[in-house]
């Protein structure tokens, strides 16, 4: 995959630079601030962009702001966003410009190569990649939402659908048969009143939608 990374954490960003390189993966930009960001993934247009949210000179939000502007110029360009917390606000409006090929990830997670890997490859499928934190936290504060009609299996089941796990995973994390897992998923749906799709990430992208409903 061809990568720009967002990260003005120097050795942070070379840390990446490397852990991709040995993944076969090239990373063909690199961008230390916030403006250079969006100039970088509209030259190089790469499979996927990993960017931090805080960048200079400001460190508030200029990363995801470039991220959001370069989605909107080029339609689908998978994102993987960094954030050394979990930020509702930040969160909502990433999912908030469409679910496909998106994703949310702690800093710490990065240390766990495999899984931060696994997460940048399906983000750059078109898929979906939450931090487990970010959607607990997301569901936390939805509690006065139909979520709270959920069972505690069924709340399971939604969370590993919003991190985009599969039904296989989802049965293997839960040692249960993926009947059960179809089942529970079904309840779900029927729960939280979601609409149904034909789209390839249906379940995914119907979860994200409740999720980034405002209160």
């Amino acid at each position: 995959m061809r990568v720009v990374i967002a990260e003005d954490n120097a050795l942070l960003r070379e840390g990446l630079v490397l852990l991709l390189g040995s993944a076969g993966h090239e990373v063909v930009g690199v961008a230390e601030t916030g403006p250079e960001v969006l100039p970088a993934l509209l030259e190089h247009r790469p499979d996927v962009a990993v960017v931090d949210v805080r960048m200079p000179p400001d460190f508030r939000d200029e990363g995801l702001r470039a991220a959001l502007e370069a989605r909107r110029t080029l339609p689908g360009l998978p994102v993987l966003v960094l954030s050394q917390y979990v930020e509702e606000s930040y969160a909502a409006e990433l999912i908030g410009g469409g679910a496909s090929g998106v994703g949310y990830l702690l800093k710490d997670r990065i240390g766990r190569v495999d899984a931060f890997l696994d997460a940048l490859e399906r983000v750059a499928s078109g898929g979906t990649a939450l931090d487990p934190e970010v959607v607990t936290e997301l569901l936390a504060r939805r509690r006065d939402d139909p979520v709270g009609t959920l069972t505690p299996r069924e709340l399971e089941v939604l969370t590993l659908m919003a991190e985009g796990r599969d039904n296989a995973t989802i049965a293997a994390r839960m040692v249960v048969t993926e009947r059960a897992v179809s089942k529970h998923i079904g309840n779900v749906f029927a729960k939280l009143d979601l609409p149904r799709s034909d789209s390839g990430h249906r379940r995914v992208l119907a979860v994200l939608t409740y999720l980034n409903r405002r209160r």
